[in-house]
């Protein structure tokens, strides 16, 4: 123990007066004569000795008051734990991300009680200290030390982050090296955002401060979105399904999920959940959709709620690129039945007049009727299909085989005698034909057909005849007919099961450009568009005006996400007036996994070393009083005094009551 004020121990001279005081009896005695005085003796011998135990329990009350009201104004303490740098610069790592809005007492955020911490830790120091705080968004602040007052008031106007930041990239903002600080670093230590944790150099003083969540925290979250059939056209049913997942111990049951799309409830159902497990929840697509739809999956989760909303966005615009190249000037079964302008983006060449740059562009190439392939329209073919590209061979009815046989590795011959046959019904379990008919019933009428090319058996053929042969299948990246399409041959273009399945051959070719969400882990977000204005840029608005850093190549854009500007929301896409594409942004998933490292664990994955110091308080107010005992060491001043006015009213009380 050490004294602020030692030399005011001098005053404890002035114990010497009370004793001085009770050794002598300044009070003068008066003689009484009695005749008898045996009585008054064994009187008198017995007050004496109660009168003496009462002077020395006063005396010793006296003394002691005395000694004690001295000692608390020499004020004593106990001397620090830690000693703090000699240059007084301090950096303070407060994490504000979402994780930090889940509760560490009934109405306490972790980001909450963080700030609490970090004012106990700025009062310690002396005022000519300075502080660099450091938050998730890497906001300019940062950037340098600043007073207490500065800090006091960027700590009214701190908010929770989108941005979730690893160890390292912490680390690397506040640029340590060549520097002796004291670092602290206040987070609730999340496992999934962490990153890789490396031992700690000795040059500094690191103290972590963990902020530990209520023991029954649990959440439930989105972890992705798909639909069955990304391009449904032609009114065809779609599901829309949601994976969720429980990141807790206990067990939940009917847990509400809503479909939202375009602010309006389209569906709800309920879910239940196995300790730390998954569960889907689907929904039909509501007909009708055009355009660009906000939509999102709503759940109702306590108290953790930051991620109670899963934001993506279904995108109707985009059509589906087709370039037929044929003989003749006549319209063709596929003319008409890719003529809706708003699905099909539709374009005509013969064969003599290709334009290979707007081909290599298509989904789908339909090679109708050609006679035969020449050497130059071949390369591109198969540049196109090894790139991807999907190729839809009808034959003429006087083909070329042998300029054919390059699409396929079966080998391709003419049938030269062949009945016109029925078709078999489709095996409506293969996944291509999932919602193409309701009516699967075996009273559906099949239409005829006629081989005229064929390419020997294929079992998972799309279409065949009554005698097994194949009329339409998909090998690798070609489609084939097996006779051109005209009546001579076969009906089927006029049949009802015509038109889907030609749409859904269109739909297989198309790319899936268009992501339903992102995260703003994301770096870089890739926009499609049809014939891109080379002038103006790219923008995002949204929550606010964005003009990323973007790149384009052809009518693609690939635009980079501002982490430390944008926000979870959604973000239409602009060029000048034209709207190209519609994106929802959502937290990190990371975020939503609340598992942490205890302080002891953390410190170890640091390397342990004697320069990383673990609070243990476990709210703001224990906190306080662990760092001062640290930094200040523990005054004792005030108990002294109350140990002095103790005494003196023991005094009091035995002058009173002892008789």
């Amino acid at each position: 123990m050490s004294f602020a004020f030692p030399s005011f121990l001098w005053a404890l001279s002035v114990l010497s007066i009370p004793v001085v005081i009770h050794l002598f009896d300044f009070r003068k005695s008066k003689k009484v004569y009695f005749s008898n005085n045996r009585l008054l003796k064994q009187i008198k011998q017995e007050t004496t000795q109660q009168r003496r135990l009462k002077h020395w329990l006063v005396l010793a009350c006296r003394l002691l008051f005395l000694f004690f009201l001295v000692v608390a104004f020499a004020q004593p303490f106990f001397p620090a734990k830690e000693q703090k740098t000699a240059g007084h610069n301090v950096i303070i790592y407060l994490d504000n991300s979402q994780s930090m809005s889940s509760r560490v007492a009934e109405k306490t955020r972790g980001l909450d009680d963080g700030i609490a911490r970090l004012r106990e830790i700025i009062n310690v120091f002396p005022l000519e200290a300075r502080f660099k705080l450091i938050t998730n968004d890497f906001a300019p602040f940062s950037n340098t030390f600043k007073t207490k007052s500065e800090i006091e008031n960027l700590l009214s106007q701190l908010r929770l982050s989108s941005v979730a930041r690893s160890f390292e990239e912490v680390k690397a903002r506040m640029a340590l090296d060549n520097l002796s600080l004291d670092v602290f670093w206040i987070s609730d230590f999340q496992q999934s955002t962490l990153g890789k944790l490396t031992a700690l150099d000795s040059s500094n003083q690191w103290h972590l401060i963990p902020i530990q969540y209520e023991k029954s925290t649990s959440n439930i979250f989105v972890d992705s979105v798909f639909r069955d059939n990304p391009f449904a056209i032609s009114g065809e049913k779609s599901t829309l399904t949601a994976k969720l997942q429980n990141n807790g111990t206990a067990k939940r049951e009917d847990v509400v999920v809503k479909l939202i799309i375009n602010g309006s409830q389209s569906a709800t159902t309920t879910v239940s959940f196995e300790p730390n497990g998954e569960a889907s929840a689907s929904f039909n697509l509501p007909a009708g959709l055009k355009k660009l739809n906000e939509a999102k999956f709503a759940i109702n989760d306590f108290p953790v709620s930051f991620d109670n909303e899963f934001l993506f966005a279904l995108n109707f615009t985009e059509r589906i690129k087709v370039a037929e190249i044929k003989e003749g000037k006549g319209t063709s079964a596929v003319e008409a039945v890719f003529g809706n302008k708003e699905l099909f983006a539709v374009q005509r060449f013969s064969a003599s007049n290709i334009n290979y740059s707007v081909i290599k562009e298509a989904d789908l190439i339909v090679v109708n009727q050609l006679n035969s392939i020449d050497a130059a329209f071949q390369s591109t073919l198969k540049q196109y299909q090894q790139a991807g590209g999907l190729v839809l061979l009808i034959p003429s009815p006087k083909p070329a085989v042998s300029s054919y046989q390059f699409l396929t590795k079966s080998p391709l011959s003419l049938v030269l005698k062949s009945e016109s046959l029925e078709m078999e019904r489709p095996d409506f379990q293969n996944p291509f034909f999932n919602n193409i008919v309701e009516d699967k019933t075996s009273a559906l009428a099949m239409p005829m057909g006629k081989k005229l090319m064929d390419w020997g058996i294929d079992r998972s053929a799309l279409l065949k005849l009554k005698d097994g042969q194949p009329f339409l299948s998909k090998i690798g990246n070609t489609i084939l007919f097996a006779s051109p399409l005209e009546k001579d041959f076969t009906d089927f273009n006029n049949h009802a099961l015509f038109v889907p399945i030609m749409y859904r051959l269109a739909a297989s070719g198309k790319s899936d450009n268009h992501q339903l969400y992102y995260s703003l882990d994301d770096s870089f977000v890739a926009i499609r568009g049809d014939s891109l204005s080379s002038e103006g840029q790219v923008k995002m608005l949204g929550n606010q005006e964005i003009m990323p850093t973007q790149r384009r190549n052809g009518d693609n854009v690939l635009l980079e996400l501002p982490r430390h500007l944008i926000s979870q929301g959604f973000y239409y896409v602009t060029l000048k007036d034209d709207t190209l594409d519609l994106l929802g942004l959502n937290l990190s998933k990371k975020e939503s996994l609340l598992n942490q490292l205890d302080g002891e664990e953390m410190k170890a994955n640091l390397g342990g070393g004697k320069n990383i110091s673990l609070f243990k308080a476990r709210d703001a107010a224990a906190f306080g009083t662990e760092i001062k005992e640290r930094y200040l060491g523990v005054s004792l001043w005030k108990q002294a005094l109350v140990i002095a006015l103790l005494f003196l009213l023991t005094e009091v009380l035995l002058i009173r009551f002892l008789k």
